[in-house]
């Protein structure tokens, strides 16, 4: 319904050059509007819109724990979760650690050699997620684009605030569970945002826009202020109605809730006003 009222606003020459095309490795839900292609792929030659939704931290990932030999593969058992360091990195692993996140490679450093080269709490704990794939999974999407804009929202985190533990975790039901890769959950890890943002800009050639979803929809005048109340004795359903748009805005820019999300916009071959470039 939504896709039809849109279809309706849009006019009927935008109308007839909009192709809504679904990507997801789940088969096509019954009932989907005839008017959304779904498919397994990313299709090429995109003119329009490429939007990733909490994709990114889906894309798998390694990672890594530092031990006294240096940093080590973390090797999960899938029947119990029971972790173990496993192999160390190779250079590629090595390379995007080096350079996308650095404090925790430099406080482990520090760490360790202030304990006398003995294991220390902080670095016993140490772990960071090698985010080389995503950045090669965003260059690949944007590389899709003949012209247009990719716009990835997610949770992510920038290089000189990246968490020391890592941020792995599992979801089953809305709740945050150990994360076993069993099947029995999704296992997820926040995204760094901005290595992959570098890596599409690579592939487009321009600048990127990097931003909070809290900025990116004020920017866009949703503000989530509650309305006049004045409003709730001249026009009483008008008021309700605002008041629970307001309320949803206020929801969806939360800091510590959905505002918390990253919008990373990368335009191709088009005129873009980022609201921050980096």
């Amino acid at each position: 319904e939504l896709l039809r009222a849109l279809l309706a606003q849009a006019g009927p020459d935008l109308a007839d050059r909009i192709r809504p095309v679904a990507v997801e490795r789940a088969g096509r839900p019954a009932g989907l509007p005839p008017e959304i292609d779904w498919r397994h792929d990313i299709p090429s030659g995109i003119t329009g819109l490429l939007l990733a939704t909490e994709w990114l931290d889906n894309v798998p990932l390694d990672v890594a724990t530092h031990t006294r030999d240096g940093w080590r593969h973390v090797l999960v058992d899938p029947a119990t979760g029971h972790e173990a360091p496993g192999p160390a990195l190779s250079p590629a692993d090595t390379t995007w650690l080096t350079h996308w996140w650095p404090s925790a490679r430099a406080r482990v450093v520090e760490e360790f050699a202030s304990s006398g080269g003995t294991d220390s709490p902080i670095t016993e704990g140490a772990r960071v997620e090698i985010g080389w794939t995503r950045d090669e999974a965003w260059a690949e999407a944007v590389g899709r684009i003949e012209r247009g804009m990719a716009l990835a929202v997610d949770y992510g985190h920038l290089r000189d605030a990246r968490p020391l533990t890592g941020t792995l975790t599992g979801y089953r039901d809305g709740r945050q569970v150990p994360p076993v890769p069993d099947g029995s959950c999704d296992v997820t890890a926040h995204v760094a945002m901005d290595s992959v943002a570098a890596a599409g800009a690579r592939v487009a050639g321009c600048a990127y826009s990097l931003v909070s979803q809290r900025e990116a929809l004020r920017a866009l005048g949703a503000d989530g202020g509650r309305p006049p109340l004045s409003l709730a004795s001249r026009d009483p359903a008008g008021y309700l109605r605002a008041l629970a748009a307001a309320s949803a805005v206020a929801e969806l820019t939360d800091p510590a809730g959905l505002g918390g999300h990253w919008w990373l916009c990368q335009p191709v071959d088009v005129a873009f006003e980022p609201l921050v470039a980096r």
